[in-house]
């Protein structure tokens, strides 16, 4: 048996190394319930001739319309409400993670979310999260029980299908993270073996349709599939590259090998018909494109934690 009881508590630790976050008050934290927690197991196969739509580019949102709050509009009501509700991650180091030594909820995506509270109250501490798994985020959406999503929520068609987009806030690849004494040197070298990503994750599916057939095993959590690949229960984790990179730089003996496998826009998840909800979440994301603050956040919790760099997308709107 590896590293694994050590590492387990190192994951931990280490998400709660590396500058100051700002604390989230957990009265303000509930879960989504799950009727029963979710096995290890194989992935279901794709569907035989399951086509995602097409709508061309699911990246171009709606144009945003400035920051003004108009009676009766979503953002009115949220503002009558007291909080923004956003549903967000507690496992995703450098995105969205609980920090053991302030118990508070920090990373990436959630600075996204404390921005929208700030734009729609003038105090980005008035967010009540509810922690979700990656299959729980078009089905929040859809019941109403959240205003947003964040969670590095890849924008495709099939999902435009349920939910409304933002505009892009972060670009990404699918990549392979392994142990470091491994000789495989992307998903080609995978073949037959088991390789780990989330239940309803866009990753999971692409490791099932991967031509040199790999296993795809699917769990509810990224920390999950972490602790398989230190317990040496499966071969490879595989998702998009920061997450990877949140899991190297908890755990020096993995690397990142091989090329981006697919194309990940994130975007933030809002319920189809509040419409008026994606124009001023696009509206929140220019402003912090052009202030700075976007960069900030990015280098505070990914760039500068990872070596993986980069700038706010341009956004592109439908009309």
């Amino acid at each position: 048996m590896r590293r694994v009881a050590l590492l387990a508590l190192a994951t931990l630790a280490l998400a709660g190394c590396g500058g100051p976050g700002r604390p989230v008050d957990l009265a303000n934290v509930t879960t989504v319930d799950a009727p029963q927690p979710e096995e290890v197991r194989p992935a279901e196969p794709p569907k035989p001739g399951a086509q995602a739509p097409n709508c061309g580019d699911p990246t171009a949102s709606l144009r945003p319309n400035g920051l003004a709050v108009t009676p009766n509009s979503t953002m009115a009501k949220i503002r009558d409400r007291g909080r923004l509700i956003a549903g967000v991650d507690q496992n995703t180091y450098l995105f969205g993670f609980r920090n053991p030594a302030s118990n508070s909820l920090e990373g990436f995506d959630i600075d996204m979310a404390r921005q929208v509270a700030k734009a729609l109250f003038g105090d980005e501490n008035k967010v009540q999260y509810k922690v979700i798994t990656s299959k729980d985020r078009e089905d929040v959406l859809v019941r109403g029980d959240v205003d947003i999503v964040v969670r590095t929520y890849t924008i495709n068609c099939d999902r435009e299908q349920k939910v409304a987009f933002s505009s892009v806030y972060y670009d990404t690849g699918q990549r392979v993270l392994v142990d470091k004494n491994s000789p495989a040197k992307g998903m080609d070298d995978l073949g037959g073996k088991r390789v780990c990503a989330n239940a309803g994750s866009t990753s999971i599916d692409a490791i099932a349709k991967n031509p040199a057939k790999p296993v795809a095993i699917s769990v509810p959590n990224w920390s999950d599939c972490l602790v398989l690949l230190q317990q040496g229960q499966v071969a490879a984790v595989s998702t998009d590259e920061p997450i990877l990179a949140g899991m190297a730089a908890q755990d020096p003996n993995l690397k990142i090998v091989g090329p981006k496998l697919t194309v990940e826009p994130y975007g933030i998840g809002i319920p189809k018909a509040n419409t008026d909800m994606v124009r001023y979440v696009n509206a929140v994301l220019e402003k912090i494109r052009g202030d700075g603050s976007w960069q900030q956040s990015y280098d505070q919790w990914v760039g500068g934690r990872t070596g993986v760099q980069a700038t706010p997308p341009a956004p592109k709107y439908r009309d």
